[in-house]
């Protein structure tokens, strides 16, 4: 009997040993760590220690288990940007949308369920603004046996655009609540965790990449900065973008690309220019009249070798700087939107939805809420809000919308977000009423049947400040179908549509007093939070939620949530009390 046992007991050890090997384990620790930027020490929020943390390799379809252990002093949840998780919105992240909060010292396994996505996502942290330091990106090669639809680069490169304050960027977090205005702006930006020799005490801080010459480089671009888009070159190198998203596009040659925060490219770059040093470079394109943003430029080094070694002719000289436009060139924003083309081939077909069911019109816009004491704001007796459709979002509180959805619990949101404005008006003038301004404060969301057929117009206003606004939409992708400056015409724009190859897309910017119209199908049931990627804005409540219910067969329903799940803080309070009162 005891022999039976212990095979019975290594039988399971090694079903859960293979188990674990083919859905792939990883440990992320959210801790605190140690960092010199500038000249200026600071603890950061990381995830293993790294700024940016690890990078994920995975392969199309493959589900993957995230250990999630919280160690700092911050409550933490991490969002799996782009990955559509079918089914199982459980492990998407959004702090009160799908989960409540790893506490300090919580342990959270993230089951991470990859299905149509080829190319480069990121993950990031989705509470407050700890994703300032807490992000990464995610590699997602083909199946085997397949290849990529461009030739095998020699190589693949991340690189990762961020944003670095000198403050804590709690503090800054803080202060830009309690402020009412503005918050206060970056000290840089960053590639690959180094703000580049141009800033002042960062001569050794300088991401470098050698190549070889006549060799082809796989760049996958991460813009996980903050406030703004970003124009980004190589000094006299062009760039063939192949994928957006986790999407393939159709080749396409730049000179720069512009990328919106949540956004992610794949380029090419081939090392055919002159043996020498040549500047990458990032900066700003802000288009918003009298908003202070971060006028600086961030840059690494592009340095050809010979073999294993730098020549040594070059190695001292200033690279080459490459010309970028101006930040407030609003033409020259528009040339990735402008250019991008699914492949729609034989081995990536595409399925825009045709016959729409739901039709949607949103407004995005920036406005203002009374508030006596917000001391930072410019605008006397007011602080700054952002909306959609006029409503303010409101996340809530000590419980979220998934388990409010799934356990049938009133009173966390309502159901009555609009399908159009609630008043109709000339979005883009430059003379609108202050009396627009003020939009309404709730948790409503909008629920789509499923299988539903939607087509959603993004309008961007000119209420208070016109501007870009990259939205992102959680557990699909979508078809961008068409876009334009001024208002939607609903009688002329939809023969503008692309039908045939629109780019397929997690993550679209609107483009300043414009518009842009995308179409999904409501397949991937459960909650899905749709928000702006600049943290001002969704912080402000630039954001809403969809609802897609249930299919009527079983591999149309929402799966269960998993035992782990994060208690909300004070249904884990509660819980200490009773454990307290009766033990």
């Amino acid at each position: 009997m005891k022999i039976l046992t212990s095979l019975g007991i290594l039988l399971f050890l090694n079903v859960i040993l293979v188990t674990c090997q083919a859905m792939g384990h990883h440990k992320f620790v959210v801790r605190d760590a140690p960092f010199t930027k500038l000249c200026s020490a600071k603890n950061i929020l990381t995830v293993n220690g790294e700024f940016p943390g690890p990078t994920l390799y995975v392969t199309k379809g493959e589900s993957i288990i995230v250990d999630v252990y919280n160690r700092a002093n911050y409550n933490i949840t991490i969002h799996w940007h782009g990955v559509n998780q079918p089914r199982y919105p459980w492990s998407d992240g959004p702090e009160f949308i799908t989960q409540c909060a790893i506490q300090p010292g919580g342990l959270f396994s993230q089951k991470v369920i990859f299905s149509e996505e080829e190319g480069t996502l990121w993950w990031h942290a989705h509470s407050d603004w700890s994703r300032a330091t807490v992000h990464g990106a995610i590699v997602i090669k083909p199946k085997p046996g397949n290849t990529y639809p461009f030739p095998m680069p020699d190589r693949e490169v991340p690189i990762i655009l961020g944003e670095w304050w000198k403050e804590d960027i709690v503090q800054v977090f803080n202060n830009f609540e309690t402020g009412g205005g503005d918050p206060v702006v970056s000290d840089a930006y960053t590639i690959n965790g180094q703000p580049g020799d141009l800033y002042n005490c960062s001569n050794n801080e300088t991401f470098k990449l050698n190549v070889e010459h006549g060799k082809t480089y796989l760049l996958r671009m991460v813009h996980a900065g903050m406030q703004d888009l970003l124009f980004f070159a190589i000094a006299q190198h062009q760039l063939t973008v192949v994928g957006s998203d986790g999407s393939y596009v159709k080749p396409f040659k730049v000179d720069y690309i512009t990328i919106s925060p949540g956004q992610t490219m794949d380029v090419l770059l081939e090392a055919n220019q002159p043996l020498d040093r040549y500047y990458m470079a990032a900066k700003v394109y802000s288009s918003a009249s009298n908003v202070a943003f971060d006028n600086t430029t961030t840059t690494a080094i592009l340095q050809y070798k010979k073999g294993k070694h730098i020549i040594p002719s070059f190695s001292s000289r200033t690279p080459h700087m490459p010309s970028l436009p101006s930040s407030n060139d609003t033409n020259a924003s528009i040339n990735m939107i402008s250019q991008m083309r699914s492949l729609a081939d034989e081995a990536h077909p595409i399925d825009v939805p045709l016959n729409i069911t739901t039709n949607l019109f949103y407004t995005v816009s920036v406005n203002t809420l009374p508030c006596s004491t917000c001391e930072g704001s410019h605008i006397p007796g007011n602080r700054l809000a952002a909306s959609v459709n006029n409503i303010s979002f409101q996340l809530p509180s000590g419980n979220n919308i998934l388990n409010a959805y799934y356990n049938h619990l009133q009173g966390v949101y309502t159901q009555d977000f609009p399908d159009v404005p609630p008043e109709l008006f000339d979005f883009t003038s430059s003379n609108l009423s202050t009396f627009l301004r003020t939009p309404s404060v709730d948790t409503e969301v909008k629920v789509l049947e499923y299988g539903s057929t939607v087509e959603l117009v993004l309008q961007g206003t000119n209420l208070l400040a016109g501007t870009e606004h990259p939205m992102h939409f959680h557990g699909h992708s979508f078809y961008v179908v068409g876009w334009g400056f001024g208002n939607f015409d609903k009688d002329k724009d939809p023969f503008t549509y692309n039908l045939v190859d629109p780019p397929y897309q997690n993550t679209v910017a609107i483009p300043k007093n414009g518009w842009v119209t995308i179409r999904f199908k409501a397949q991937n049931p459960g909650v899905w939070f749709m928000h702006c990627h600049l943290e001002r804005h969704v912080s402000w409540g630039m954001a809403m939620t969809f609802i897609v219910k249930d299919g009527k067969n079983p591999e149309e329903q929402m799966l269960p949530p998993p035992r782990d799940m994060p208690h909300c803080q004070n249904i884990q309070s509660l819980i200490q009390k009773l454990e307290s009162f009766f033990f």
